[in-house]
């Protein structure tokens, strides 16, 4: 088990399986020594999770908790782009949190504190990143928050 996995552990979290992606993409493309990551939703065991407007009908805790799930899920994509060694990582560039709101909500950098936090977490010092958090009319599939991401690898 790698450093980075054993440290999700002593956090009760497991990097699953990256998804398939549903549409004409794929889940991350290499560049060098970067990794870009399509944009995660919140899935947990192949369902969708947080689903609606957040500030409606997703609370603001549901929603962070639906961007670390979101971030879970790009480190799932980034140990697939590592061939299965997350400890390749070495740094997590940027963020970019998408948050399903209407026009009068506010608090999009609390939601994306969900995935930022988690990255911190999870990589330490090397999970200090820039980010954007962005409110969308809607997101696919009617979810709460989508998260894509940028990294270096060794």
């Amino acid at each position: 088990m790698s450093k980075i996995e054993e440290k999700l552990k002593t956090l009760g979290i497991t990097i699953p399986t990256a998804a398939t992606p549903v549409a004409n993409y794929v889940g991350f493309v290499k560049s060098g020594k970067q990794v870009f990551i399509s944009g995660q939703l919140p899935l947990e065991n192949g369902k969708l999770q947080y689903v609606g407007k957040v500030g409606a009908e997703i609370s603001i805790d549901d929603a962070k908790k639906a961007a670390k799930l979101c971030a879970i899920n790009l480190l799932a994509q980034l140990k697939l782009a590592c061939d299965g060694d997350i400890d390749r990582v070495k740094k997590c560039i940027k963020l970019g949190i998408f948050v399903n709101s209407d026009a009068n909500f506010k608090d999009h950098p609390l939601i994306a504190n969900g995935a930022s936090d988690l990255m911190v977490a999870a990589l330490g010092e090397a999970g200090k990143h820039a980010r954007a958090a962005v409110g969308s009319g809607s997101l696919p599939f009617g979810v709460a928050v989508e998260v894509d991401a940028i990294f270096e690898i060794e």
